[in-house]
């Protein structure tokens, strides 16, 4: 055997490296397309609006910035949009529970119909719930008129609709099935046998359900109670159709400077508000989520 023979790598072997080597782009190349497409559609959007909030025609943006977040429509728009989010989505906890419970646990006759209509929900428009509302509890709407004629009072008795209880009452009944969805599916995965057990050991159902079923939903519950918070923070369409002029929160108060009065720039910094406002919802439930997943796998090991 020669020494070029020794020397001479394998046959095929230069060409099995090669393309390996060479086939880092590829992965580069695939995540461009993706990546152009957050860039534009939500990147930049939020750098726009970023800065088209320090851009006026005097140059000054932090005066914007003063005017706008130092005015008592600001402030009474934040209350407003904290506070019905808040009050959303603890109703919406407090219904789901109650929704995603029974036809887990306690079937009935007409229960699958009641998940259908459940699903049903989250197919609708947010405005026809409003527009439901208005039917039912506006000044002449059904309500009103029973009781008027039961009474015989004309002056409407119920006239909440245009108040933040109303707002809050229409978010709750349209927010509500994705607070139920979440956790009908972990209801679906919990094992029958410990819930057999802890009722053979004599817990009570109320026993079962705070102590063994509940903690189990934990993160299906975190999951949806968030994703309700997001929604109804940044929810304009049943403020607008339910609360009118009565009730103005931030996703109002960004249409009425933008489209209304042509107030860009202070539109644009409320508009910055939200975006911290809701990227901060998101970090907290992350943190939340991954509070629960650790927890668990703490509690498996």
């Amino acid at each position: 055997m020669s020494v070029s023979t020794v020397l001479e790598p394998p046959v095929g072997e230069e060409d099995t490296e090669n393309p390996a080597a060479r086939s880092w782009w590829r992965p580069v190349l695939w995540s461009l397309p993706p990546l152009l497409v957050v860039l534009v559609i939500a990147v930049y959007p939020i750098v726009r609006v970023l800065t088209e909030s320090t851009v006026t025609p005097h140059g000054r943006g932090t005066a914007v910035w003063s005017r706008v977040l130092g005015s008592q429509a600001f402030r009474d728009a934040l209350w407003h949009t904290v506070s019905i989010a808040a009050c959303a989505t603890a109703g919406c906890l407090v219904l789901g529970t109650f929704l995603a419970v029974v036809p887990a646990f306690v079937p009935f006759p007409g229960s699958a119909v009641v998940g259908r209509l459940i699903d049903t929900v989250l197919t609708l428009p947010s405005f026809l719930i409003t527009l439901a509302f208005t039917f039912l509890y506006g000044t002449a709407g059904a309500v009103n008129a029973l009781l008027a004629k039961i009474g015989g009072n004309h002056a409407p008795a119920v006239h909440f609709l245009t108040t933040p209880t109303g707002v809050a009452l229409a978010e709750i009944t349209y927010f509500t099935p994705f607070v139920v969805r979440p956790l009908l599916a972990a209801f679906a995965q919990l094992p029958r046998e410990q819930l057999e057990v802890a009722a053979s050991l004599g817990g009570s159902p109320w026993r079962v359900l705070r102590q063994v079923v509940l903690p189990e939903a934990g993160p299906a519950l975190a999951a949806g109670g968030s994703l309700v918070l997001l929604l109804t923070l940044n929810e304009f369409g049943i403020v607008l159709f339910t609360g009118a002029k009565g009730v103005l929160t931030l996703p109002a108060l960004i249409y009425t400077r933008g489209i209304v009065t042509f107030d860009l720039p202070g539109a644009a910094v409320l508009a910055s508000v939200q975006v911290v406002l809701s990227l901060t919802l998101y970090a907290g439930y992350r943190v939340l989520f991954a509070w629960f997943t650790g927890t668990r796998r703490a509690q498996e090991v």
